[in-house]
């Protein structure tokens, strides 16, 4: 596999989620949740994580910005480092319930991070039921996306409870940078922005001539092709006034935490017998409890707006670390019954999203985005953000037992930023497990408990889909 590159400079589509947090509804942090049976050996997890900050450089480095905004935010060594800031050790409150763990960290995930440092948090919680431990990650989504997460989580696992006592590992130095007066740091920005202009300039006049080339073969089917593209951009940047849902409407600061678990295969077979994936039928199984939700509030809806992140990971950037998705946006039917032909409808959607050409414009779209004056393009992006009714996000783990400096990892569940939305849905899969972490706004979903039991309704419901 090759290694993950990492750049000095945030992509334009990193920038802009960076940006965005002047309101603090579009905040956008990465939480997750592993479950131990034990508690990790101290010398040694102490060791993987330093270790782990040294072979991933994002661990140890901070966001700065040029003092006039002329490039998007550099990545710098913090020349003040400290893992213990970030790495904190707590005892789970309570019994020591998977339910008392996400009750301490729902007020965790929604604090801002100090953006005068490397923008993630550790916590490894004692005292959990049975003798077992929780490890609680909380990272900012410019730094990656759940995809690179996994990636960069990797670095801080084994696959062996005991290690090889004839195993040394490679020593790895501490990584460094300069850390730029402000002077500098305009000097850099005008020569990244020039070195920018340069590529784009590069790139458009190679896709000015193969375009040129294509309309000479066929003029008809390039004017039908440069039509396509700039409606689908206006679809991506189309503003939302107000979610579909009739309950879901309000919004506030909070999150609250409910966990499924599935068995993969099962998800899995659910999904091919209708000719359809995994996805299509975690995101039908989500649709149906949405369904169930409205309807035990006396509501029938005909469809929500939901955004699902398309993972662009191919090519010549699919090793680079950041942010490598596309957000679809599009409404999904909430009301066909059947779960086998809502998986069929839901996948159809789901790969005609795919096939959207903005998906492949993220990064020009975004740098125009970044042009506008701050709280514009606050305004245009909340617009996009806020009134989505629900998200889901389907993240591929290691299919294998994992240790944690000797702690076998039992369960994993993600969460993934609300950033304007009233839920967000996760799936992340490890060892044979679908873990579904479902994140909820209090002032949207006033009965989290009901959602979660007609979730798990539904998800009974698509599997048993033959």
């Amino acid at each position: 596999m090759d290694e993950t590159v990492f750049e000095d400079w945030m992509s334009d589509s990193d920038a802009l989620t960076w940006a965005v947090e002047r309101d603090p509804l579009l905040r956008s942090t990465i939480s997750g949740v592993w479950v131990l049976d034990g508690e990790p050996d101290p010398e040694r997890f102490d060791a993987k994580i330093e270790r782990a900050t040294r072979k991933i450089p994002r661990l140890r480095q901070r966001v700065v910005e040029d003092p006039f905004g002329i490039a998007p935010p550099r990545w710098e060594f913090d020349p003040h480092f400290d893992v213990a800031y970030h790495v904190r050790r707590m005892r789970v409150p309570g019994e020591g319930t998977l339910r008392d763990v996400l009750d301490l960290l729902e007020p965790i995930a929604v604090q801002a991070f100090d953006k005068d440092r490397p923008l993630w948090e550790l916590y490894l919680l004692t005292g959990l039921e049975g003798g077992r431990c929780a490890f609680l990650m909380k990272l900012h989504h410019a730094v990656s996306d759940g995809v690179g997460m996994v990636s960069m989580t990797s670095s801080m696992v084994e696959t062996w409870r005991v290690p090889d006592p004839n195993r040394t590992p490679r020593p790895i130095p501490v990584p460094e940078g300069p850390v730029l007066s402000p002077v500098e740091q305009t000097r850099e920005a005008i020569a990244h922005r020039a070195r920018q202009a340069r590529d784009t300039a590069g790139a458009l006049l190679r896709s000015l001539v193969d375009e040129a080339a294509t309309t000479l073969r066929d003029p008809a089917a390039a004017v039908r092709r440069a039509a396509d593209t700039a409606a689908s951009v206006g679809r991506f940047l189309e503003p939302v006034t107000e979610p579909m849902s009739p309950v879901m409407r309000e919004r506030s600061l909070g999150v609250h935490f409910e966990q499924i678990e599935v068995p993969l295969a099962e998800l899995k077979r659910a999904g091919k017998s209708v000719g359809g994936t995994v996805n299509d039928a975690f995101v039908a199984a989500i649709a149906g409890g949405l369904r169930r939700y409205h309807e035990h509030l006396g509501h029938e809806i005909d469809g929500l707006r939901m955004t699902m992140p398309i993972n662009m990971r191919d090519g010549e950037r699919a090793n680079h670390a950041g942010n490598q998705f596309a957000p679809a946006r599009f409404v999904v039917p909430m009301d066909i019954a059947d779960p086998a032909e809502r998986m069929r409808e839901i996948g159809a959607r789901v790969r005609a999203q795919r096939k959207e050409p903005a998906n492949g414009l993220l990064e020009p779209v975004s740098a125009l985005l970044n042009q506008l004056p701050g709280n514009t393009r606050v305004g245009v992006a909340g617009g996009m953000l806020k009134a989505i009714d629900f998200v889901t996000s389907n993240v591929p783990g290691p299919q294998f037992e994992v240790y944690l400096s000797g702690a076998k990892v039992e369960q994993i569940f993600g969460f993934g930023p609300l950033a304007g939305s009233a839920i967000n849905v996760t799936a992340f899969s490890y060892d044979g497990t679908v873990g579904i972490g479902i994140a909820t706004d209090p002032a949207a979903v006033s009965d989290p408990a009901l959602l979660r039991e007609c979730m798990v309704k539904s998800v009974d419901e698509v599997l048993a889909v033959l």
